[in-house]
């Protein structure tokens, strides 16, 4: 007969196994299984997603906040249209508040959604970049690009919030360079080759042309004289030249002698100055000596007087001389060209 089973055993077993469960799962799941401040969020890619996984790293400013929870696809029958929403989920430990402090836990549906525009009105986007170049991994990176429109989809996907994404720069590089060969493949290429041809015909036929012959042979005749007008010119140029210097040089030795002679006048007139100066000072001395005698006699000689008219001439005579002394201290030339008007 075959041993009884154990009840006590078996529940001892399952509830060992349980255990070994709740902690391979609290090892192996980084402490996440009873975390409930998880944010969810769908974003369309336009991109192909090839090399984007499940798990992959979510990155805001190089920082990860989060990871990939699921890729799916999307069909939209109306526009025959298939969407790629990619679900991420933001720890939102991740994000610090004032003083360091981590947010308050728990956060309604309307206040995540102003959170969202509040990013997308600063410039976030979310965009696909490369984890490695040797393994061609993608990540999502979330980021500022408010030179870049945010490109929503506009459905509803689980009733999670959508961000908005951008092209990826290998997407950006692909859709330019499609836009240059789709306008060169529009252009008359044809057209424009047997136009160029013809233009080359016709400058070919203008070179041989006689009108293009006899215009070099013009051309030739006009600097030909061109060149006997500059030797000319030359040959004639040379002795103006010299009688030029020799005029400068003249009129340098005449500027020269006119200051040496105002030199030797105002030389000569100084003795002539210092004796009119003397002679001044002689007539002001008489003049000083007449007044004191017509004073002496004022009680006998009237106004009228020939004494007085005499006197008064003679003063002014003095005066006259001292004006003319100097002027001529301060125009020594006037000597020799009488005074300026």
């Amino acid at each position: 007969m075959s041993k009884p089973i154990n009840p006590v055993a078996i529940g001892g077993f399952t509830v060992g196994a349980l255990a070994l469960l709740v902690i391979g799962l609290l090892i192996f799941g980084g402490g996440k299984l009873f975390e409930t401040d998880i944010i969810r969020y769908v974003i369309f890619f336009e991109s192909s997603l090839n090399g984007l996984d499940v798990g992959a790293p979510v990155k805001m400013q190089g920082v990860k906040v989060g990871d990939v929870k699921s890729i799916a696809l999307q069909f939209d029958r109306e526009h025959a249209k298939v969407y790629k929403p990619v679900v991420i989920e933001i720890d939102r430990k991740s994000f610090l508040g004032a003083g360091g402090k981590p947010p308050e836990r728990g956060i309604t549906y309307e206040q995540q959604k102003k959170n969202r525009d509040k990013l997308v009105d600063a410039g976030f986007r979310a965009r696909l970049e490369t984890q490695s170049l040797l393994t061609g991994l993608l990540y999502v990176d979330i980021d500022l690009h408010p030179d870049k429109a945010p490109q929503f989809a506009g459905l509803d996907y689980q009733g999670l919030i959508e961000i908005p994404c951008v092209p990826t720069t290998v997407d950006e590089i692909r859709n330019t360079a499609d836009e240059v060969f789709r306008k060169v493949r529009e252009l008359p290429l044809d057209r424009i080759v047997q136009e160029f041809s013809d233009s080359l015909k016709d400058i070919r036929a203008l070179v041989g042309s006689e009108e293009a012959k006899r215009s070099n042979v013009a051309l030739a005749k006009a600097l030909e004289g061109m060149d006997k007008t500059i030797g000319t010119l030359n040959r004639n140029l040379e002795p103006l030249l010299k009688d030029t210097h020799k005029t400068m040089t003249d009129t340098n030795a005449l500027v020269q002698d006119s200051r040496a002679m105002v030199r030797d006048v105002h030389k000569d007139m100084k003795p002539v100055l210092t004796a009119a100066e003397t002679t001044l000072a002689a007539a002001t001395t008489a003049l000083n000596k007449a007044q004191a005698a017509v004073m002496t006699v004022e009680g006998t000689v009237g106004p009228e007087s020939t004494l007085n008219e005499t006197l008064i001439a003679l003063k002014g005579a003095a005066r006259s001389l001292k004006e003319l002394t100097d002027y001529l201290e301060r125009h020594p030339e006037a000597v020799i060209s009488g005074k300026s008007q």
